[in-house]
């Protein structure tokens, strides 16, 4: 039997090459995921061990700048105690924080949030142990700085030239000594990193003679252990310390938890594929089962056992699944190494390292290939097995009986009825209802699955009229054939539901939730610029005072994040300008004045006046942050505003208890509105600082919808995959049917049906099962996103449902394309057919 089952394996390589091609698809994906997150921890592993190998301990502060009550770090002294110690050859301090290298054009090179800077730090030999310069030296001057090797290469730098470099203080120049290379993460990730001399870098970011980390070095056979206890004690209180080895452990087991995420979706997309792939496994293995009926019954009279005709299919399948596993962890490798390649054209720079091929993908990829080639085929075995030999002979078994189509469809219709109620309940659910939801999808998944044959019939009839009359007869036949099968029909459709469903479903979330973004940015705010800093960090004060002596402006008010004490709870606060607020946000009275914020009075939004019964001329007593109490009256209450805290006031009641204002933005109102020259004189203003950005409200509403788009972007490339083997499945479909259909083709032709006719009866019933399974994928996809939305609504402002009718429409449009493209090659074998070769045709 199983030299039977090889013999039909390599009889049938044409017809069992899409099936290979989605096995391999999906085994591929599965491999290269798991191929590349190894070899990502691993370099991520090394790297890290790296940055440890001569530090025997390392102590870090958690003090800060802005209190004034304790030292900001670990001072000189501190480092001199420890340096004293027995055994310790060398301590290293580290400062470091955020700096911005404008380009010759004044641009900021890098990400913003990963732009760093920090302090050279050399030994005795003169060499910092962190940085390898391949030009020039380290900084020793106050005017002198040093740059990555890629920061430098993007600024067209070389050593000797002056640059522009703007901390969180004024831009400041400084002349290029040297060029280093490094594994510094945030370079890794696009962004820079800049060295300055180390009383500069603590000038910039903590304070003169104090360090916020301190690596400390030990001579060969020192007990790092004991070396800690001996450090310990001398540490301040803000201060703590491991040992190098202890870091890199944990540091270790952070990279394999941030790997384990991004393995865990990956692999969640390749299920999905996988899963797809199973329903154009069980379509081939049904098709080749029922094409060689007489065969297999043939041998059931011969004396073959229903067990071994069993053992037969499965063969197959197990030939099949191992061939497309071995072609796919091939595949896998080299998708490993493109996706590698394809970070680095992102300009996310990965460690060094080489790729890593461990036994897991190698396993899983046989594993996974195999196991769902051989679950898929199961129930093909189990018909061929089930036909008895005089039925099959007669083709009598071809018809579905009518008690096996009412148990389908029975089962069909309660599975996919609690699937719907699951999702609906989840949706009355709230914030809690997502579990729910994410159980009931499944169930209405597999329950249209299994219904969708008997769907196939009422859907496409409703085209059928359509197709008639524009395609006359090629249109009838095409309708007719599409539902000649349902069972292979539905199957084939099926997998293109599931991937429309969600791509669907993302599609409507994403756009509903952009949507929302983009009418709160809208509704709240007048402000022709947003000003802020691009790392995300802290603006100086002394932007505000800046901006409003620039030609043009308005109004500027600032968003200063602080907190008061009120009755012994924290609450947020925002600080603002009086008088310019109004005009920058819009923020509408409820009652009392906004006038009265410049009179040191709060404004409170109307939630959190109702939910403690303030109003305009309630004494509030406060502590601010320096722990001073005093009583503030409430002078007005606004209706809340997304862009605002829950309490208002003025930035002259807040700075005096503030040694550091934290200033998220500065809201501007200029003359004329948002023009390139007020954007200008902005720039102008703060001495064209390449690290503050200018936002105008389109730029707000990119920055806040961004990321929606990027992440559906990436979400769409992912289900690719999917969407391709569904391809797959509708060529093997019309393939076989062709195939199947010989004879009858062939008599069509003879009684004048021309070649081009033919050609358009196939690409037709191609269009009609694409758009079908595309038309149950974007329902069902429409309806779980309104479900997920109802739990979300809550948490994001302006939240209103949002059918993107184009985009579906766009996707119905692509279902029929994609019909188009996969009949390419079975409608061509089918007018090329010799007529009376195929009439012949059993």
């Amino acid at each position: 039997m199983f030299k039977t089952a090889l013999r039909n394996v390599l009889a049938h390589k044409a017809r069992l090459l899409m099936t290979v091609l989605a096995v391999m698809l999906g085994v591929a994906f599965v491999s290269g995921t798991l191929i590349f997150t190894d070899t990502l921890k691993s370099a991520f592993k090394n790297q890290s061990a790296k940055s440890y190998d001569n530090v025997a301990v390392a102590a870090e502060s958690f003090g800060s700048r802005d209190d004034d009550k304790q030292d900001p770090g670990i001072g000189k002294q501190t480092v001199r105690r420890i340096e004293a110690l027995d055994g310790v050859t060398s301590v290293n301090g580290r400062v470091d924080g955020f700096a911005g290298v404008a380009d010759k054009k004044g641009k900021l090179i890098g990400q913003g949030w990963a732009n760093k800077g920090g302090n050279f730090s050399p030994g005795k030999d003169g060499k910092d142990p962190a940085y390898t310069f391949t030009n020039g030296t380290g900084p020793v001057l106050d005017a002198q700085i040093a740059l990555d090797e890629d920061t430098a290469d993007k600024g067209g730098y070389k050593v000797g030239d002056r640059i522009r470099v703007a901390t969180n203080g004024p831009v400041k120049t400084y002349t290029l000594s040297g060029v280093f290379t490094t594994e510094d993460g945030g370079v890794n990730a696009g962004g820079s990193l800049v060295l300055f001399d180390t009383k500069v870098a603590q000038q910039l970011y903590l304070k003169p003679g104090f360090f916020q980390k301190v690596n400390v070095s030990a001579k060969p056979g020192t007990d790092a252990q004991k070396l800690l206890d001996q450090v310990l004690p001398l540490l301040p209180e803000h201060a703590t310390a491991r040992t190098g080895q202890a870091l890199a452990a944990q540091e270790a087991d952070d990279i394999e938890k941030g790997m384990s995420a991004l393995s865990q979706t990956l692999l969640a997309f390749a299920a999905i594929a996988l899963f797809v792939g199973i329903f154009l496994i069980s379509n081939t293995f049904t098709m080749l089962v029922a094409q060689r009926t007489k065969e297999l019954a043939l041998m059931r009279a011969v004396g073959a056992s229903r067990a071994q005709v069993r053992r037969s299919v499965l063969a197959e399948a197990l030939v099949v699944g191992t061939v497309a596993s071995a072609v796919g962890f091939g595949l896998g490798l080299g998708l490993a190494v493109g996706l590698r390649s394809a970070m680095d054209s992102f300009g996310v720079k990965l460690p060094a390292g080489s790729l890593i091929v461990s036994s897991t993908p190698v396993i899983a990829a046989l594993a996974v290939g195999v196991i769902v080639t051989l679950i898929a085929a199961l129930l093909p075995a189990w018909r061929a097995a089930k036909i008895p030999p005089v039925a099959a002979m007669n083709s009598v078994h071809a018809a579905a009986t009518t008690k096996s189509l009412v148990v389908r469809n029975t089962i069909g219709a309660i599975i996919a009825l609690g699937g719907f109620g699951a999702i609906l309940a989840g949706a009355g659910a709230g914030r809690d209802g997502k579990t729910m939801i994410g159980f009931g999808a499944f169930l209405a998944l597999v329950g249209i699955i299994v219904l969708i044959p008997l769907l196939s019939r009422p859907v496409i009839g409703l085209m059928r009229p359509l197709l008639t009359r524009a395609f006359g007869v090629s249109g009838k036949l095409a309708s007719q054939n599409a539902v000649r099968n349902p069972r292979r029909t539905g199957a084939t459709a099926s997998a293109l539901a599931i991937g429309l469903t969600l791509v669907t479903a993302l599609s409507v979330l994403g756009i509903t939730v952009g949507k929302a973004i983009d009418k709160t940015t809208t509704d709240n705010i007048k402000a022709d610029y947003m000003v802020a800093m691009a790392s995300g960090d802290r603006l100086d004060k002394s932007v505000v005072p800046e901006l409003r002596k620039a030609p043009g402006v308005v109004a500027a008010s600032p968003k200063q994040a602080s907190y008061l004490k009120v009755d012994g709870d924290f609450r947020s606060v925002t600080g603002v300008t009086p008088g310019d607020i109004e005009k920058v946000l819009n923020v509408e009275t409820v009652s009392g004045s906004l006038a009265t914020l410049g009179k040191g009075q709060l404004a409170i939004d109307d939630e959190t006046a109702k939910k403690h019964g303030w109003k305009p001329g309630t004494r509030l007593p406060v502590e601010f942050d320096d722990k001073k109490k005093t009583a503030l009256t409430v002078g007005a209450v606004f209706k809340k505003q997304e862009f605002l805290d829950p309490m208002l006031a003025a930035t002259s009641v807040l700075d005096p208890h503030e040694s550091r204002p934290h200033i998220e933005s500065v809201f501007v109102k200029m003359s004329g509105g948002a023009t390139k020259a007020n954007e200008q004189a902005l720039v102008n203003a703060l001495g064209d600082n390449p690290a503050i950005s200018f936002m105008d409200q389109q730029d707000i509403r990119d920055t806040f919808g961004g990321m929606i788009n990027t992440l559906l972007n990436i979400m769409y490339g992912l289900l690719a995959m999917a969407l391709l083997i569904a391809v797959l499945g509708v060529i093997n479909t019309l393939a076989m049917s062709v195939f199947e259909r010989q004879q009858e083709i062939g008599m069509l032709r003879a009684i004048g049906l021309d070649r081009s006719r033919v050609k358009r009866m196939i690409r037709l019933e191609a269009v009609v099962i694409s758009v079908f399974g595309a038309v149950i994928g974007t329902g069902l996809g429409t309806f779980l996103a309104w479900a997920i939305g109802e739990t979300i609504k809550g948490s994001i402002p302006a939240y209103a449902l949002v059918i993107p009718w184009d985009r579906i429409a766009l996707f119905l449009a692509l279902a029929g394309l994609v019909g188009v493209l996969a009949a390419m090659w079975p409608a061509r074998s089918a007018a090329r057919l010799n007529m009376l070769t195929a009439i012949k045709t059993e």
